[in-house]
């Protein structure tokens, strides 16, 4: 593995902070009270690692479909909400995450589909902001959120490195897929308390070329790079 990556960059839901469970409870409250039920392997394969336009565009989507009207208005506003309330008094780095982190020496990024403030947010309640200060990057930033490569390839342009020398932490088959579209390596990441036995598959077949199943396993990796 020596020499094949220059630069990691890291998704942050689900891989840095443990904020995919919290917001996966709220949303699909939300959408019950809606009159919109999912399994939750099909809606976490569906909408995570999306931004939150594309997200409300699809399940704008299958609302005209299944109840034919439209999702209500202020759906992003409650979802921003209980996410935030969620996040405030029980977000926490999914385990090994610092350390996981320092132990890679090159330059290294954060790409994310949250919003700005949001993502700061996270990453400064969990102790992992400085660990990437300055380069912490939002879709916000970029015309398209994943599975559009725009947010990878801008990360990589702030870093300086180019993208065939990076490499991608992702536990979204959208993120992967942003990732590969990139031009860049992507690990898939199961150490999040939302991640199951099926979460794997779809990341592998999206693209990613391995399974990390925690990061002290990545830790070591890194270590060997």
């Amino acid at each position: 593995m020596a020499g094949t990556f220059d630069a990691v960059i890291f998704d942050c839901d689900g891989v840095l902070v443990d904020s995919e469970i919290l917001a996966i409870e709220v949303e699909l409250a939300l959408l019950a009270d809606e009159g919109l039920d999912y399994e939750l392997a099909d809606f976490k394969a569906r909408f995570l690692g999306l931004s939150d336009r594309a997200f409300c565009e699809a399940l704008d989507a299958d609302c005209q479909l299944r109840l034919g009207r439209a999702l209500r208005e202020d759906f992003l506003d409650l979802t921003h909400q209980g996410r935030r309330a969620a996040v405030r008094s029980r977000l926490q780095a999914v385990t090994g995450a610092a350390e996981a982190v320092a132990a890679f020496n090159g330059p290294r990024a954060v790409a994310s589909s949250t919003g700005v403030e949001f993502l700061r947010m996270k990453l400064e309640l969990t102790g992992l902001w400085t660990l990437f200060d300055p380069h912490a990057y939002s879709a916000d930033l970029v015309p398209h959120a994943k599975p559009a490569p725009d947010i990878f390839l801008h990360a990589a342009r702030e870093i300086g490195v180019a993208p065939g020398r990076c490499l991608v932490l992702e536990d979204s088959a959208n993120g992967v897929l942003a990732g590969r579209a990139a031009g860049m390596r992507v690990w898939a990441f199961t150490g999040g308390s939302h991640c199951d036995d099926a979460t794997a598959e779809p990341l592998l077949k999206a693209g990613a070329e391995r399974v990390v199943c925690s990061w002290p396993d990545a830790a070591d990796l890194f270590r060997q790079a």
